[in-house]
């Protein structure tokens, strides 16, 4: 990408957004463009399109998106797949119309099939039944890495998408009843360390394997990815290539905030998908690898809690 060119992050103020735009500025691109939810709402369609006209971007990073944890995809299910249909559609369509030449679209790994083969590739997508509790989100998600695909064979856009593993870090969304397994975790110690709890209670069985990948790593590799000009592939896995159980996630979690007592899981709670680890060969191949370890990566998101109002109550 040109240092002077014009950069839409759409989705700015999330965790990822939020990391896209640290990375860019790191890597010397100073012409970024952002709009918060008052100034651009994604889910309107005029003004969506009103916008990419006036700015014209060269690049965009399509990190908007309605997200959540297990709970919250499974009780919302009709505000995750419409709101995410909408930004989607909205943003690629208007991205066309203003001749938007190249644009990264973020997906998620729960795209895949609930049983699909281990480690899971790229060409795994559509081969099978999708995890119920979140179908809704994954449908909205292959929605858009079709919207993009389809962009590219007719109109010869360069619309890539990345599906990243579970990601974590700072501006993570750390409400118990929305978000994600590691910030969850990750709070529910914090609070029991500080009532002093002597035991962590956790939903599921702990068996689930997952793949955990810092977004700062992500971010770079968003960033890796626009700047190859010669990518025909329009669908990347991005992850680490390692798993752990969530028992032991929420061990190492432990160990890092300091709770020192039990740890007890509700089996009568959901587990989700059994295990989810992407292949990540396709990255690898050009170049790219994550960097950030689980542990180092866990303590600098436990120092970004402690300054949100979540850590102090």
């Amino acid at each position: 990408m040109d240092r002077s060119a014009k950069i839409y992050v759409a989705g700015h103020r999330g965790m990822v957004g939020s990391a896209l735009v640290r990375k860019l500025v790191e890597r010397g691109y100073e012409n970024l463009l952002t709009r918060t939810h008052a100034e651009l709402d994604l889910l309107d369609q005029s003004a969506v399109h009103a916008f990419m006209a006036k700015e014209k971007p060269d690049y965009l990073f399509l990190a908007a998106a309605k997200v959540g944890g297990i709970q919250a995809n499974n009780v919302s299910r009709a505000d995750f797949i419409y709101q995410n249909l909408m930004i989607q559609a909205n943003v690629i369509h208007a991205a066309h119309a203003a001749d938007v030449q190249r644009m990264l679209f973020l997906g998620s790994s729960c795209i895949y099939p609930r049983d699909c083969p281990q480690p899971i590739k790229e060409e795994y997508l559509l081969t099978g039944p999708l995890e119920p509790t979140n179908e809704p989100y994954a449908i909205a998600k292959i929605a858009g890495i079709k919207l993009c695909e389809s962009f590219n064979r007719q109109y010869g856009r360069h619309y890539v998408s990345a599906m990243p593993t579970n990601l974590y870090g700072p501006n993570d969304n750390y409400d118990l009843n929305t978000s994600h397994v590691l910030p969850a975790l990750l709070r529910k110690a914090h609070e029991a360390k500080r009532r002093g709890d002597p035991v962590l209670k956790l939903w599921g069985s702990g068996r689930p394997r997952r793949e955990f990948m810092h977004v700062d790593d992500m971010a770079d590799a968003c960033v890796f990815l626009m700047e190859q000009l010669d990518i025909t592939d329009s669908l990347f896995n991005v992850g680490t290539g390692t798993d752990v159980t969530i028992e032991e996630l929420a061990r190492r979690i432990m160990c890092v905030i300091g709770f020192e007592g039990t740890l007890a899981f509700d089996p009568s709670k959901p587990d989700g998908t059994p295990r989810k680890l992407l292949d990540v060969g396709m990255l690898r191949r050009r170049g790219w690898s994550a960097s950030i370890p689980l542990e180092a990566g866990i303590a600098q998101t436990y120092r970004s809690f402690l300054e949100t109002p979540e850590a102090r109550g």
